[in-house]
């Protein structure tokens, strides 16, 4: 089967999720004997500078193609924006020179399967659909315009809280004008299929949770014999998690530090923003970028994921769980895995909430580890990479281009 990958960002270095979903079902997809092109948007936020080759962990790909796209935001486009009818969130990644690489493409190679990597690529189908006879498949990463419905009710500021429901109305229409344009909806979780469902999607669609490749991950049970230590690593420039990370600091740390003078909370992600380094906040160390998510992970027992707002599944958590993590997460965070409360995770959605189950850890007496080692089993046993993309291979193997 031959697929090609649309993606709205360059997938590498593989320290978010969006990123680890991708290259880990198509490079399950090419164990498979799948053969799978990527063409991706090099876009000015996650710009990736190409030396003399692309990295070896995308050598499972049979071609690589990227596109310069500059969709940083500008005031100018933006205040326009706020008179047309045109989601914004879209618009930024609508680019004449994606879609003529991308004519180029299809003009030279045919594909069975061509894969959208969130609703961010849907602007594409007409030109795939003028030029190939190929299914079209959305990977729907999240149920986008919930992502933002959730940010704005937290907004409290009233301009910023206007302005985001102003655009996030927008995103809404959006997404759900260009469901039934899909010949094949993979949702990551059962919730967001339903959820599509509701807004009128009528196609064929499956859930296919993100999968990781267990034996990438290499645990290290001996922080559990070390004083128990907190961490959180994400992508900082993705709102729900400053969100998230900024109402634990101010809502929760501080309880916790009265009751654990001891405890220390170490901070990691990408493009952490300059003001997060001047927190200066007893026993919060912000590390920036690291070298290794997993050195990083490994380091302390706990995984702390306050995330308030999101929709489809983190892929960090999973990560966490493959490395023998205690996870300790909100319902939210928790959407679209399947873990139980004090037996593979921890869950927490309140300020107490947090306390207490911090203070079940510091009860547990060297008995913490088994959680851990449960939720590696569990990553074992349903979120096997490899077994998920066959699953969505046999999926795309019983669609036929007639049947369509």
């Amino acid at each position: 089967m031959k697929i090609l990958q649309l993606c709205k960002k360059f997938p590498y270095p593989l320290k978010d999720g969006e990123s680890i979903a991708i290259t880990s079902l198509s490079r399950s997809f090419a164990s498979l004997r799948a053969e799978v092109s990527l063409l991706a948007m090099n876009t000015s936020k996650h710009y990736f500078k190409k030396k003399n080759h692309f990295p070896s962990v995308l050598d499972h790909y049979k071609a690589i193609h990227t596109v310069d796209v500059d969709n940083r935001i500008k005031p100018a486009e933006a205040f326009k924006n706020l008179f047309s009818s045109e989601s914004y969130h879209i618009q930024r990644f609508i680019s004449k020179a994606f879609e003529d690489r991308l004519k180029q493409i299809l003009a030279t190679q045919t594909f069975d399967v061509i894969q959208l990597e969130t609703l961010y690529l849907a602007p594409y189908i007409p030109i795939i659909r003028a030029h190939s006879d190929a299914i079209i498949a959305m990977r729907a990463h999240n149920v986008e315009h919930e992502i933002w419905e959730r940010i704005t009710k937290n907004t409290k500021f009233f301009p910023k809280h206007w302005y985001l429901k102003h655009l996030t109305k927008k995103l809404a229409k959006y997404e759900k004008t260009a469901l039934n344009k899909y010949d094949i909806l993979v949702a990551i979780t059962k919730r967001d299929l339903e959820t599509y469902r509701k807004m009128g999607f009528t196609k064929s669609g499956v859930v296919v949770p993100i999968g990781l490749d267990s034996t990438d991950y290499e645990p290290d049970f001996g922080s559990y014999q070390q004083p128990l230590s907190i961490s959180f690593i994400g992508s900082l420039d993705w709102m729900p998690n400053q969100e998230g990370l900024v109402w634990f600091l101010e809502q929760v740390w501080g309880r916790l530090r009265t009751k654990f003078p001891k405890l220390e909370l170490h901070i990691a992600g990408r493009n952490t923003p300059s003001w997060m380094y001047k927190i200066k906040k007893s026993g919060v160390k912000v590390h920036g970028e690291v070298p290794v998510a997993a050195d990083f992970i490994n380091q302390h027992s706990i995984m702390v994921v306050p995330l308030l707002s999101g929709s489809g599944m983190r892929a960090k958590i999973l990560e966490g769980m493959a490395l023998g993590r205690v996870v300790l997460t909100t319902s939210l965070g928790l959407e679209g895995i399947q873990a139980q409360h004090q037996q593979e995770v921890l869950i927490a959605n309140t300020v107490a909430d947090f306390v207490q189950q911090i203070d079940f850890c510091y009860q547990q007496n060297g008995t913490l580890e088994k959680i851990g080692r449960q939720a590696q089993d569990r990553i074992h046993d349903t979120y096997d990479s490899h077994y998920i993309a066959q699953r969505l291979l046999n999926t795309y193997d019983s669609f036929t281009v007639g049947a369509l």
